[in-house]
């Protein structure tokens, strides 16, 4: 098993003191600021076109710097975000149902278990009342009620109405909102847009992130860009157990780099699976497809009260039915936070009262709403959700319930930032699901467009123009860049040069077979010390018998896959061995030896309130513990009951 050894304690100096609703402003205030002819001499890099990054480019576009934007895609419209479906969270207290910024504060504490920062999560609820003004403003088409007010819904984990929402393409609505404040800048000369490119590897300088090292996925070359400082904008690594609801491209190769070059990994163990994803359908399928949380307002969670029992659904009478979430957390029913919601549905399959091929589904229903609001009603609300889940099944879910399980979403792990957004590395930014900082060990539904916004339109253009004001940098060191450079060469001579018989994919899923037996909905010390053992076997093996086809000088995505694969064999081993480390429940990471009497997630708040951040050094894995206190909530075991 890889060995590691604790460092010394981590600290987030630039945490505000003093009333936690006066925190952000103070630090506003306090941030140095940089007059408009200094911001005309920074260049400031982005990766990644989605909520965060788009919204990030766009907003220092607009106040002067030069900006240069990089994603993977053909167009900054294509990022994952547009894959959000539910909906946003925002304390507007439309409803007047008792929300307000401290409930959504709360809520989100109390969401992730109680291991995401206080101060953190409040500027998050303070800032979320901005982002859907600046929403508006950009045209996005929020659900209206018949009046013409915003409409808003429920999601897991709050007992308020506080989810905004366009259907159910709220990420597409709100990424094309960015992406036209984007181009307005590329228009307006302020951003340079680089599509189709990779981020390799990251320039450090004197100490500095100084730029990348891409690679242009058309023409296979390998380019330098500098700045004086970088923002990494590029989503989670939930793709490292293949099968999940990310986007195939999605990946961990950005960050990974920026942890080998010195920024710490934070609570890589941290995965969020969600409860409602269309159940795997056959070996060879390549991803799984989401169904959005908002489903589970007027869709009813049920299974069979019998084990074995193969009828269909319209056959089974209510009294032989088990609509266990009502049953079991009557205060929220079927609106728990997703990682309850996904034990549960775990729970009820494990007792052979699955349903569908394998075993492996619950019964999403929506005859009841139907009958209450009418046919027209729901499909006004959910009609783009319904016509997606019959062309993947065939299944109509106006006359008969959808299936679905839990499946790999969100990871709420990732680079390790102060209260600035800023990493370990001076000068690197991380901002959206990049890095790890507001959704503790699960994510509540709706957050991840809120955080992905808030980080990109209102956070990091004061906190980036604080670090800034200290700017220019001066020149970058030759042999810096130099270095990076030789560094992504090797390596792409290193997997072409393997030239074996099998194919990244085929290694990818083993792997994630791996993750998701060994380190997936539930975790021992037994499965994860095999998973130890297996992944570093494994690696091995690609090392010595992957085949990349093709030559790098050209449009090579065997060579793209390969090197992300070899990326998240890296990513998989640390993720094992912080899931390893950490003995306790908490939120999405489930050690089966920490449970209550009721089989819920039991905490080691004494031992475990803190941040594991993981630095990358030649010595192997050291870990640096950043402590967790609460001043305005009481850490308590979370009950939704």
């Amino acid at each position: 098993m890889i060995e590691y050894t604790e460092g010394e304690a981590l600290r987030d100096a630039k945490a505000p003191e003093g009333p936690i609703e006066e925190r952000w402003a103070k630090r506003k205030f306090a941030a140095k600021l940089v007059n408009p002819a200094n911001k005309r001499k920074l260049n400031v890099i982005v990766v990644g076109t989605g909520l965060a990054g788009g919204s990030a480019a766009a907003t220092l576009g607009e106040l002067g710097y030069n900006v240069k934007s990089f994603c993977y895609q053909d167009s900054p419209r294509r990022a994952h975000s547009i894959a959000a479906q539910g909906g946003i969270n925002a304390a507007k207290n439309y409803r007047g149902d008792g929300d307000s910024i401290y409930r959504l504060f709360y809520d989100t504490v109390k969401g992730g278990d109680f291991r995401a920062r206080e101060s953190n999560v409040y500027r998050l609820a303070e800032v979320s009342v901005n982002i859907i003004d600046q929403a508006v403003a950009q045209g996005v088409p929020f659900a209206r009620e018949y009046g013409g007010l915003l409409d808003t819904r429920s999601f897991g984990g709050a007992q308020v109405s506080r989810t905004f929402y366009a259907r159910g393409q709220t990420g597409q609505q709100l990424l094309l909102g960015a992406y036209q404040a984007l181009e307005r800048q590329v228009k307006a000369g302020t951003v340079e847009m680089f599509t189709r490119h990779e981020m390799l590897e990251l320039i450090v300088s004197d100490g500095r992130a100084r730029g990348i090292i891409v690679r242009d996925m058309v023409t296979g070359e390998i380019e330098r860009h500098t700045a004086d400082a970088v923002v990494l904008a590029t989503g989670g690594y939930g793709n490292v157990f293949f099968l999940s609801t990310n986007a195939k491209g999605c990946n961990t190769t950005a960050i990974w780099r920026a942890h080998e070059r010195g920024a710490y990994f934070a609570n890589p163990c941290y995965t969020q699976i969600h409860p409602t994803c269309i159940p795997v359908s056959g070996e060879y399928q390549s991803k799984l497809t989401l169904m959005s949380e908002s489903l589970r307002n007027d869709g009813r969670v049920w299974v069979p009260v019998s084990a074995g029992d193969q009828r269909a659904p319209g056959d089974i009478p209510d009294e032989e039915r088990d609509y266990y979430l009502e049953r079991i957390y009557p205060a929220f029913g079927n609106l728990v936070p997703r990682d309850i919601a996904s034990r549960a549905a775990k729970n009820v399959c494990d007792e052979g009262r699955g349903v569908g091929p394998g075993g492996l589904g619950v019964y999403l229903d929506f005859r009841d709403a139907i009958a209450r609001l009418g046919r027209d009603a729901v499909e006004k609300k959910y009609g783009n959700l319904f016509e997606m889940y019959e062309r993947i099944t065939g299944e109509d879910p106006y006359t008969q319930p959808m299936r679905i399980y839990p499946a790999v979403h969100y990871t709420m792990g990732g680079l390790w930032v102060d209260y600035d957004l800023q990493s370990t590395v001076p000068g690197l930014f991380v901002i959206g699901e990049a890095n790890f900082s507001d959704h503790g060990a699960n994510r509540l539904g709706a957050s991840a467009l809120m955080q992905g916004l808030a980080d990109g339109y209102f956070v990091l253009p004061t906190t980036l123009g604080d670090y800034l004001a200290n700017g220019p940098y001066g020149e970058v060191d030759e042999e810096a860049v130099a270095e990076a450079e030789i560094k992504v060469r090797t390596k792409i001579d290193r997997l072409m040069a393997v030239n074996g018989t099998r194919t990244p994919d085929s290694f990818h899923r083993e792997l994630g077979k791996i993750m998701w037996d060994y380190c997936g909905m539930e975790r021992t010390e037994e499965s994860l010390r095999k998973a130890l053992d297996l992944i570093p076997a494994l690696r091995e093996e690609f090392w010595r018998n992957v085949k990349v086809s093709g030559t790098p000088e050209e449009l090579n995505q065997v060579l793209e896959k390969a090197g992300r694969v070899a990326d998240f064999f890296d990513l998989a081993e640390l993720m094992c061995l912080d899931a390893l480390v950490r003995t306790e429940s908490c939120g999405g990471h489930f050690r089966a030896e920490s449970q209550d009497a009721d089989g819920e997630a039991l905490r080691d708040d004494e031992h475990f309130a803190h941040v594991s951040a993981w630095e990358r050094t030649p010595d192997g894995p050291v870990l640096h513990k950043e402590a967790l206190e609460y001043d305005y909530v009481k850490m308590s075991q979370r009950s939704y009951k």
